[in-house]
């Protein structure tokens, strides 16, 4: 605490009764109930006597704690005041050390009341000390009512607070940054109650669609609590927090409108690398379903729109509804590559006749269970016919038998070796299932020829897969494909697939910022029968021409109309 807090203290040190206390810092600042009781005023006293100071700071990555730095909050206050914000009270439902706080009494002199929470006791102290120090330096500052709140965001039921629904209301903040599974992983207290509240199926969740971040679950609470009250919500928060936002505002229709992003610089403002952005909205207005993407530095620019354009969710609003037309459902089916989860092991280098692993270990092998295998890295390029990599593939199908593996003795006795490491793969997707099991695989996995993209990188392009060998190539699971047993099949999909249209389609769409751009679900959405139908002869004929000059080979459109009738058809 400042020299000027520790004064005021010392000072009220001799008062006998905490109430007394409580009195003249409610005077001076407006905080109701500063001590909780007298155990708490007489606990103060003693560490004042002893000299000691209140520890305020604690784990960053347990709580994902990027406090908001003091001049940012006041910038995003004063964002809120240009957008014709002016609350009349204002809860902070992570409020930390207070900067949002004394940011928004500084620049909303009509707000009467005030709602501050947070998990860490240390963190509301430092807040009652940055009040108090305020009003010693503007004592005619408006005093609104202050009430912290110590405890878990959570467990804090929202509706006790009996707001009153005359006055406008600002919910402003910084929720923790952070996922449920990241802090399940460190054993943390700050998680909400576990349940499937995406109400996400069987495998989804288990892969991983039911991890979520922190500050989505908040969002989510804060507003069915508070949508129908007259205001604005505005939080620091993930961008990708924000897109699920919009998910479910199609499923749970929240009477908010005017959304927007305004895109911060986290580098610059937390010194942490993240894409993330402050989110605005209007309380108790008509459902909206899109959001305008702002620069937080020019937030007079406006930018593009994303949401549900009717039924479907998309990243450029505009865009998409001029490539719609290819909107619908594949009729080839995306899979992802095998997952292993044991790349010391199962990911192989080949050294003359011998494979080396990443231990180091040079081993020999039958060839019939080593494939070669693609990674994202490997596909920036138009056509992949050779490896790098290669990967030992223990079963056809998931949970298939692998004992038929000791027919292959190396190959055995080389897992076999190695056979405490594919115990410790923590997915539950290995559990109960056959020795050595792998995922994501199945007679997909073994066609010759497949169409491949990386989920990971941002490039739209699509790369021809060819066999090495004699051998299909496998992919890991961050990548996605077709596959086909045909060349020219696999050629004119490619070719589909790499048109500009599809990819300002994909465009539309998906996500630069994600952490997989592309995946599945949205690669399911391009349909190559219309996408087939707006695709010239004459175009389809130059880029094989280029492909065959290209890479030597001899690829015709002669059965162009045959595949048209195998996309209508399946047959």
């Amino acid at each position: 605490m400042s020299p000027a807090v520790l004064t005021i203290f010392l000072r009220m040190q001799q008062q006998a009764s905490f109430h007394k206390v409580n009195e003249e810092l409610e005077s001076l600042t407006g905080i109701r109930q500063c001590f909780k009781g007298e155990e708490e005023w007489l606990q103060f006293r003693s560490a004042l006597d002893s000299g000691e100071e209140v520890k305020t700071e604690r784990d960053r990555a347990e709580f994902g704690d990027f406090q908001t730095p003091p001049a940012l909050a006041e910038k995003i206050t004063k964002l809120v005041s240009r957008n014709g914000s002016l609350p009349g009270i204002l809860v902070e439902p992570t409020c930390g050390k207070g900067h949002f706080i004394i940011a928004a009494i500084r620049t909303f002199p009509c707000i009467r009341e005030v709602h501050g929470l947070d998990i860490h006791q240390p963190y509301l102290w430092q807040t009652k000390f940055s009040l108090i120090d305020l009003y010693l330096g503007q004592p005619d500052l408006n005093k609104p009512a202050i009430y912290l709140h110590h405890g878990n965001v959570f467990d804090f039921n929202f509706e006790t607070l009996v707001l009153n629904d005359q006055q406008p209301l600002l919910i402003i903040g910084n929720p923790p940054w952070v996922t449920n599974a990241m802090l399940g992983s460190m054993a943390s207290s700050n998680l909400p109650e576990k349940s499937n509240f995406k109400q996400q199926d069987g495998i989804a969740a288990v892969t991983g669609k039911g991890n979520f971040d922190i500050a989505e679950n908040i969002t989510l609470m804060l507003l069915k609590a508070f949508h129908g009250f007259s205001g604005q919500m505005t939080l620091l928060v993930k961008n990708s927090v924000i897109r699920n936002i919009l998910l479910e505002q199609y499923r749970l229709r929240f009477s908010i409108g005017e959304m927007r992003q305004y895109q911060i610089n986290s580098l610059k403002e937390f010194e942490v690398k993240a894409e993330a952005s402050l989110f605005s909205c209007k309380l108790n207005s008509e459902a909206d379903f899109t959001c305008t993407q702002r620069s937080f530095y020019r937030p007079e620019e406006t930018g593009l729109a994303f949401g549900w354009v009717e039924e479907k969710f998309v990243s450029n609003t505009d865009s998409y509804i001029q490539h719609r037309y290819i909107e619908g459902k594949s009729p080839l089916e995306w899979r992802q590559g095998l997952k292993h989860d044991c790349s010391l092991v199962m990911e192989l280098e080949k050294t003359g006749q011998d494979y080396r692993n990443a231990l180091q270990q040079t081993i020999r092998l039958e060839d019939e269970l080593v494939f070669g295998l693609l990674k994202s890295s490997d596909l920036q390029q138009d056509l992949v016919d050779s490896v790098r990599k290669f990967t030992i593939v223990t079963q056809h199908r998931p949970g298939a038998d692998t004992d038929f593996i000791r027919q292959y003795p190396a190959t055995w006795d080389y897992l076999q070796q190695h056979r405490q490491l594919f115990l410790n793969r923590r997915s539950s997707i290995y559990k109960n299932k056959p020795a050595f099991s792998i995922f994501g695989i199945g007679d997909y996995s073994f066609k010759p020829y497949k169409v491949a993209i990386s989920g990971l990188y941002k490039s739209f392009r699509f790369a021809l897969v060819l066999p090495q060998n004699g051998k299909p190539l496998m992919l890991d699971d961050t990548c996605y494909m077709l596959g086909f047993d045909e060349p020219d099949y696999a050629v004119y999909t490619w070719v589909l697939l790499n048109s500009a249209v599809a990819k300002d389609f994909l465009a539309s769409i998906t996500f630069s910022d994600a952490k997989r751009t592309f995946t599945k679900e949205a690669l399911m959405r391009i349909d190559l029968q219309a996408l087939a139908k707006h695709l010239p002869e004459m175009q389809l004929q130059e880029e094989i021409e280029k492909l065959n000059n290209r890479y030597g080979q001899s690829i015709t459109v002669q059965r162009w109309a045959a595949y048209c009738r195998w996309l209508a058809t399946g047959s």
